[in-house]
């Protein structure tokens, strides 16, 4: 499956806290680096995204007296998973990692920089209504095709790949060159969810 020029690769939130002693580590979320570094070069065009919350966001559990990380939270568009505090804006867990290596990335997205709204998808802030711009990006670019890889399959990744083909835009995941938290089932969810929406499931071998 080679890209061609109407496809991009969008590595997602391959950042300090998601990966092995983070704040928020995904399990061998490191073994995706070295898998992105592989096949970055095969992409014309290549987005990174990064989690970005301001200190006090409000999807944190040390924002909310008598929770704890991984309790559910009512908040004005819905349940809320509560996190411990990541990814601060600025901080160095924040940063992306200093392995991953893709000097010819034209485009970082931040997102969750709102203090009241989480954001999973690289596209759309989870009320739903509040966009990145990524959609008016790849469309002034003629980009129709993504290939995503990143962290975590069932969250940020899983949205992302789920607002692209709402959006008519083709998605592929890159499974080996993701991981998931698999928080109560999410990950099994994440791929139905995905799979019942047309998002292709690779591996990083078949890109080239």
């Amino acid at each position: 499956m080679a890209p061609g020029a109407d496809a991009a690769l969008l590595v997602v939130d391959v950042q300090n806290d998601f990966l092995p002693g983070g704040a928020l580590a995904v399990p061998e979320g490191d073994a995706v680096i070295p898998l992105i570094n592989r096949i970055a070069p095969r992409f014309a065009n290549v987005i990174l995204t990064q989690d970005w919350h301001t200190p006090d966001h409000l999807s944190f559990a040390s924002q909310h007296p008598g929770k704890a990380p991984f309790d559910m939270a009512a908040m004005p568009y819905g349940e809320q998973v509560l996190w411990p505090d990541h990814c601060v804006m600025g901080g160095p867990g924040a940063a992306l990692h200093a392995d991953l290596s893709i000097p010819h990335a034209q485009l970082v997205i931040r997102k969750g920089h709102h203090r009241g709204v989480d954001s999973y998808s690289a596209f759309l802030e989870a009320d739903r209504r509040t966009r990145t711009g990524l959609d008016g990006y790849l469309a002034s670019r003629n980009i129709r095709h993504l290939f995503i890889a990143g962290l975590a399959t069932d969250f940020c990744v899983a949205w992302t790949a789920i607002d692209a083909r709402q959006l008519g835009l083709e998605a592929t995941v890159i499974e080996d060159a993701c991981r998931g938290i698999d928080l109560n089932g999410s990950l099994a969810r994440a791929w139905r969810d995905m799979e019942a929406l047309g998002v292709q499931r690779i591996r990083s071998d078949m890109v080239g």
